[in-house]
């Protein structure tokens, strides 16, 4: 799919890819580039790169690339056409009345306004007298009805297909409503609501969307606690943060992170405005950067059982791969948020939170609990767990814990900081090996791989990739293609790169990324930014061109050449002249 040339480079003249993707990444000037976090994986050491001369963005650590576009596309959960929309109103541009086809972006909209539909419906029937067991349970768990319009909670009527008839009589089609999943279709091939009798939370993107729901039980009749959603065109549980469309407006730089919707719900009115929780029984990564993308730091309030407990140290393990802050609160007097404010007040809790320690205090906690300190050994194995955390701590961090161990164990302060000090070259040394051993066999595996994959040698490979970042630079090597084959190129990427790249500079456009990302997916996105960012210019480019063709030809025709074994006289005959012409044409 490939919109109006001239349309695109308008974008690209009128869309900065530093000022994009800064609102969403921190970026700081490295020469001629800016580098950051990764939004699309976690970790701590900036290898995300944005290249202002070309428009493009690259991470060197999950191979993460593409231009303005796919940015957009990528960050949030668009399709091309969309990202392209609200990159055109963002710069006060019109989109084109033709040239593209827009089917998937009418059916995420027909999704969208089914689900928003489906929200109404919902929150009416529950209003309603026929759906005041709806009510009644929201209200007994202490919802006030201003909160329940705030998050547009509702009722799933007990029904099979009330909302089916409801949807339908909105002209909505059920091929639609199933897209959307708030209709199912059984093997009979009859439609039924897909949630019913059950307390409804609609799940509502950071930009007002209603993209999915989530089902609660209110009684015993069904042994499923929770239905959700599944995915859909416009939502991807793991991608997804309840409440984040509320909470990222708080104006708070912290989010508070805890396991249920009920939870999310019961402390917003309570007033603590800021709080989230993830969609789906686990935290995903996706998630994590998600929240890390609108906080400074994460109050992470976990249910008291031994489940939440667990989760929470998941939870605290994800984090430590951000750069975001974590807090853990010592919750007490109720198994969960929702429970502590019902019975100790809101004031209480707050004073839970307030007190929340940092995720070294709490790891230091848990660990005095599992440690005899009355006992000589009970220190030791206290103190050598608790130096493993330390290790990872900052500096002033590690001097202040050290001297409170030293009082409050007995043991000489020195003794505690020398054993800490042996504990962090350790570590740095297997962090330094570790990353050298990762980025040794990812690069030698990526290598292998496309070369696998191309049935071609590692020499070749690099052959191809320098040739497309050549015709990309210095588009006047496209007259030396002439009379070269492309079947000769490895097929997939490499030649639908190569064709693509061809058609674009025989039409006259530019080769700019932002004229790919209608064709190539984000992984092929990805990987021809890669090429692009590893690119180094030639002193002789039509010399360097032409050796990349050799390579590919000698390739191709060693491949290719027939067995002796296998000719007839005739073929053979033939053979021997075109070695005679190649040799004479070399002499």
């Amino acid at each position: 799919m490939r919109l109006n040339d001239s349309f695109l480079q308008e974008l690209k003249l009128k869309t900065d890819i530093e000022d994009v993707i800064s609102t969403y990444v921190t970026l700081k000037r490295r020469g001629s580039t800016y580098v950051g976090l990764c939004p699309f994986h976690n970790e701590k050491t900036p290898s995300f790169t944005v290249y202002p001369e070309t428009q493009s963005f690259y991470c060197f650590g999950c191979g993460a690339g593409g231009d303005v576009v796919s940015f957009v596309k990528r960050i949030e959960n668009l399709d091309y056409l969309d990202a392209v929309k609200s990159l055109a109103q963002r710069a006060g541009m019109q989109m084109p009345d033709e040239g593209f086809d827009d089917s998937l972006s009418k059916q995420r909209r027909k999704i969208l306004e089914i689900n928003r539909e489906t929200a109404k419906f919902f929150h009416s029937y529950m209003l309603s007298e026929n759906g005041r067991a709806g009510l009644e349970y929201f209200l007994n768990r202490g919802i006030t009805k201003k909160t329940l319009t705030k998050f547009g909670l509702g009722y799933a009527p007990d029904s099979w297909d009330m909302l089916l008839k409801h949807l339908k009589a909105q002209g909505f089609s059920q091929g639609d409503m199933i897209a959307a999943g708030v209709i199912g279709r059984s093997q009979k091939g009859t439609y039924y609501d897909f949630f019913r009798k059950r307390a409804m939370f609609p799940i509502i993107d950071i930009r007002g969307n209603v993209i999915a729901f989530s089902g609660r039980i209110i009684d015993s009749s069904d042994k499923r606690k929770y239905i959700n959603t599944g995915d859909t065109l416009v939502y991807k549980k793991t991608n997804e943060v309840f409440g984040l469309n509320l909470a990222k407006d708080s104006g708070s730089s912290s989010l508070i992170l805890c396991e249920g919707n009920m939870d999310v719900v019961s402390m917003h009115q309570a007033g603590f405005e800021n709080c989230v929780a993830g969609c789906g029984t686990a935290l995903t990564a996706e998630q994590v950067k998600l929240i890390n993308r609108y906080a400074n730091e994460v109050i992470l309030c976990y249910d008291n059982d031994e489940a939440g407990q667990k989760a929470l140290n998941k939870a605290i393990d994800m984090f430590k791969k951000t750069d975001i802050k974590i807090r853990i609160p010592a919750l007490s007097g109720g198994k969960d948020p929702d429970e502590i404010i019902k019975t100790q007040g809101k004031e209480r809790f707050a004073a839970m939170l307030e007190g929340a320690a940092n995720d070294i205090e709490f790891s230091i906690v848990s660990a005095r609990s599992k440690h005899n300190l009355r006992s000589t050994q009970g220190k030791v194995d206290f103190l050598n767990e608790v130096i493993k955390t330390l290790s990872e701590a900052t500096p002033i961090e590690q001097d202040l814990y050290i001297s409170r161990l030293s009082e409050e164990l007995g043991v000489e302060k020195n003794s505690i900081k020398a054993q800490l000090e042996q504990q962090v070259k350790r570590k740095r040394y297997r962090e330094k090996k570790n990353a050298l051993n990762k980025e040794i066999s990812e690069s030698m595996r990526d290598i292998q791989r496309q070369s696998y994959d191309a049935s071609a040698s590692p020499k070749t490979v690099k052959a191809q990739d320098r040739l497309i970042g050549l015709l990309l630079k210095y588009p006047s090597c496209a007259k030396l293609c002439e009379g070269f084959d492309e079947k000769r190129l490895s097929e997939g990427f490499i030649r639908n790169v190569y064709l693509l790249t061809l058609d674009l500079i025989n039409n006259g456009s530019s080769t700019d990324l932002i004229n790919f990302s209608g064709d190539l997916s984000d992984s092929e996105l990805g990987r021809l930014s890669g090429i692009i960012a590893r690119f180094n210019d030639s002193g002789n480019y039509e010399r360097e061109f032409k050796d990349c063709l050799g390579v590919i030809n000698e390739e191709y025709s060693s491949k290719n050449s027939p067995d002796i074994n296998d000719l007839n006289d005739d073929d053979f005959s033939k053979l021997l002249k075109q070695l005679a012409d190649k040799n004479k044409n070399n002499t």
